[in-house]
């Protein structure tokens, strides 16, 4: 386990259009919780979706249009974003810079789906029946 993670030392992860950096592995955690460091260029980011475990989203940089549940709205550098599982969530960059945002999700659970991801898709939109695959096992 590393007590002390820089970003630029993580070797991204390449999920639907964003960098992902995990800084806190969900191997470290005994898989409670794990975090991340997403880079989100202009439009990209996962469309709506849901899942069972909870998410909270800082956002470090940029500026990030978040849907949840039923209602959207754009957060900037310095806003916290809370997603609880089962809820329907989606995110994309909207800033003109890339925005960059810090993921914790919690029990620790995108490790594996953003791994397989990065190997087996290789273009959208052709491969998103793919990411639907990953996403149900």
């Amino acid at each position: 386990m590393r007590t002390v993670v820089s970003s630029r030392d993580v070797e991204p992860l390449h999920v639907l259009g964003t960098q992902v950096r995990f800084l806190c592995e969900a191997k470290d955690t005994n898989d409670v919780w794990s975090l991340m460091e997403v880079t989100l260029p202009r439009d990209s980011g996962p469309p709506p979706h849901t899942h069972t475990w909870d998410e909270g989203y800082f956002v470090t940089e940029g500026e990030v249009e978040f849907t949840v549940g039923e209602r959207s709205f754009a957060a900037k550098a310095g806003d916290f974003v809370y997603t609880p599982g089962n809820v329907p969530h989606g995110f994309r960059g909207v800033s003109a810079k890339p925005a960059r945002v810090l993921i914790f999700d919690a029990p620790a659970h995108a490790g594996a789906f953003f791994r397989r991801v990065d190997r087996e898709v290789t273009e959208l939109p052709r491969d998103l029946p793919k990411v639907l695959e990953i996403g149900a096992n």
